[in-house]
């Protein structure tokens, strides 16, 4: 007879914590210590059960793994862009796990310049990143930033591309990004706060200074906003950002006199978001002012930018979301979003052309690429949906034609994209609302109860998960898994409105929008309670978290990834990271509306004596954006309390943070884990 397996038990420590004149006695508060030994020895000792409950799926682990791996190109490389005199590649080698950056000298056929090797550069760590390239405007410098750690903090550094040498100066804690004056000496980065992790800091360095030497431009106060630095296409100004998710801000200073003072481009209005490019004279600005939720395109001069001087171009239109525009020379190309799709409008300066891109599937994206150029005659853009692999395209302005200039090869002799089918349906919700569901299956998969479904969604931030071609769901998807993806809102799948209906107060929206899709999708055969998953991470984490709560009879395994499970407590504690910044978008728990409507929904206040799924929860030992301890905290609630004998399993990555591993094809490992626990669910062992 095998010996009987037995999880971890953590131990309890009550904390009273009390808000409102409401207590709340956390068990687990203890586990908010990383350098703990106790709190380590308990995380090894889940990931040792872990291991020990997957054991039998190792070698289908490691077959997953291979198999995913195959269908990738190993010697793959980018399509190369110009900028600034140059062609820009990124390429890999087989076998290699980080990319190479190289150059090319006004032709393709130049001498290939090697910039950065992060193979080389990542030896000797467990993890690495390379965060941001900035080249200097006379080509012959470049700033870089790296993160070794995983909690994205990185370290910039610049590069002598004549002679090779690395300048000794150390700029670290900062966001990675990198902007030059147009004087090739000065630097403009953001630096975060050091324990919340805030970006709070616009600072200045001049080449071969010390870097205590460097001066700060701008703080931001509000600590519910972040700011940034970047140039303008135009490479006529720097731009300090400032944002929070619902109000924005932006400064600007010519780029050839970076010892001036930045001038306000508009003072920020609560509730008013506005971004901005810059072409010739004039400042395109896009915002929601004045009511226009779905955003509106306005102009003004660069003399008079304040918003009282700001012109309309594109008005506001109600079921129209204006994403992003990119402007060229001759053209302006505006990116929208309509019923869910992305559309791509072409429209001339001399007002003679107006139209759009055609797109033809049901359901797909696509989006603006890289287009560093204003002089360019093309628009260079990606295309791809879920059946058909990404592709990039240049779409000639002038002869109105289109140039595949590479498609993504899938290395699976076995793989035709006419044998996959994809739908867009529409559930309508509890409250009479229509929500968008995007599915792909094989099309001889008969549509019958029985049918293993992975449905998955994010649903905060305004953040759109759009329906994308994956080699890796391939492995899902060839044995049999029908895979959804749930358009909640919290999103902007169908507009701001879509994203304002999925926050703060209105946040269970997000969560019975995921519930009455389930249901849906059981109650027309695409599945049954027995044979459908749950998937989400980070935020879509948090929906998992609710969804069991909720309904946990719909669910026969859940994958919930880095989840931000204990929001009480955590929006409380306004010394983590994003937690003052996230006030917008769960609210302000010091609040007694707002602190009572998170307990309402907080997974980890909400776990109850019940039946739950089956459950495999991953996080990182570093992550800045969701903390280590909540999905901890939670999995030893959930042990404690729940009445089932299901598997719930919990992996802590030691190395990483939120993103999980940092190679290519290291974190293919973290997936066909994932993969191999839902596919040992239903039987499926090979």
């Amino acid at each position: 007879m095998k010996n009987k397996i037995f999880p971890p038990k953590a131990k309890k420590i009550p904390k009273t914590l009390v808000a409102h004149d409401d207590v709340r006695i956390d068990n687990y508060y203890w586990l908010n210590d990383r350098e703990n030994q106790e709190v380590l020895d308990y995380l090894h000792a889940e990931n040792k059960y872990t291991k020990q409950m997957m054991k039998h799926t190792e070698a289908f682990q490691e077959k997953l793994f291979e198999e995913m791996k195959a269908r990738i190109k190993e010697d793959d490389q980018s399509v190369p862009y110009k900028f600034n005199g140059y062609w820009y590649i990124t390429r890999f080698e087989k076998g290699k796990d980080y990319p190479i950056y190289s150059r090319k000298k006004e032709t393709l056929e130049a001498p290939e310049e090697l910039l950065f090797d992060c193979n080389e550069m990542a030896k000797n760590h467990a993890y690495f990143k390379l965060g941001s390239i900035s080249i200097s405007p006379d080509n012959s410098l470049a700033a870089f930033s790296t993160d070794t750690v995983s909690r994205r903090q990185y370290i910039i550094q610049v590069k002598n591309l004549i002679t090779g040498e690395i300048y000794p100066e150390k700029i670290k804690n900062t966001t990675g990004s990198v902007t030059w004056a147009n004087d090739n000496q000065t630097l403009f980065y953001s630096r975060k706060d050091k324990v919340t992790l805030r970006s709070n800091s616009i600072c200045k360095h001049k080449l071969h200074t010390k870097v205590t030497e460097d001066v700060e431009v701008y703080h931001e106060e509000d600590e519910t906003f972040n700011t940034f630095v970047y140039k303008t296409k135009s490479r006529k100004y720097i731009v300090i950002g400032s944002s929070s998710t619902l109000t924005s801000e932006y400064r600007i200073l010519n780029a050839d006199t970076p010892n001036e003072a930045f001038k306000i481009f508009s003072k920020r209005e609560r509730g008013v978001e506005y971004s901005i490019a810059h072409y010739e004279n004039h400042f395109y600005v896009l915002t929601n002012k004045d009511g226009a939720v779905n955003f509106e395109l306005k102009k003004t001069t660069e003399t008079h930018t304040e918003s009282s001087n700001w012109q309309d171009l594109l008005p506001h239109r109600k079921d129209v979301l204006l994403e992003d525009i990119e402007i060229f020379k001759d053209y302006l190309v505006v990116s929208e979003r309509e019923q869910g799709l992305n559309k791509l409008r072409i429209m001339s300066w001399d007002g003679k052309e107006d139209y759009y891109l055609p797109f033809e599937s049901e359901t797909y994206t696509a989006y603006t690429g890289n287009n560093p150029d204003f002089d360019s005659e093309f628009l260079r853009y990606t295309y791809n949906s879920l059946t058909t692999p990404s592709s990039v395209i240049d779409y000639h302005f002038k002869t109105k034609t289109k140039e595949l200039k590479k498609e993504q090869e899938v290395l699976d002799k076995n793989f035709k994209k006419e044998n996959y089918a994809s739908e867009r349906i529409w559930v309508t919700a509890r409250d009479g609302v229509k929500v968008p569901v995007s599915l792909v299956y094989r099309k001889d998969l008969k549509q019958e109860s029985g049918n293993p479904l992975m449905l998955y969604a994010y649903g905060s931030y305004g953040s759109t998960i759009d329906p994308y071609f994956s080699t890796v769901r391939l492995s899902l998807l060839d044995r049999g898994f029908i895979y959804a993806i749930a358009h909640v809102r919290g999103g902007e799948y169908l507009g701001r409105d879509w994203y304002e209906n999925g926050k703060l107060l209105s946040k269970m929206n997000t969560y019975y929008d995921y519930i009455d899709c389930s249901k849906y999708l059981i109650a027309n055969n695409y599945t049954s309670e027995k044979h459908l998953y749950a998937y989400g991470g980070s935020a879509g984490g948090l929906l998992m978290g609710v969804v069991i709560n909720l309904n946990p009879e719909l669910y026969n395994g859940v994958l919930a990834v880095v989840p931000f499970v204990d929001v009480v407590t955590t929006m409380l504690d306004d010394t983590i990271p994003l937690t003052t910044g996230e006030y917008d978008e769960w609210g302000n728990p010091n609040d007694k509306a707002y602190y009572e409507y998170m307990k309402s929904y907080s997974p980890y206040d909400n776990v109850k004596a019940q039946d739950y799924p089956h459950l495999l929860v991953t996080t990182g030992l570093h992550d800045s954006q969701v903390q280590y301890w909540e999905p901890a905290k939670w999995v030893a609630k959930l042990r404690d309390l729940k009445t089932d004998s299901n598997r719930l399993l919990l992996y802590t990555d030691m190395d990483t943070g939120h993103g999980g591993a940092s190679g290519r094809f290291e974190s293919l490992k973290e997936v066909a884990l994932e993969y191999a626990f839902i596919l040992d669910l239903e039987g499926i062992t090979c």
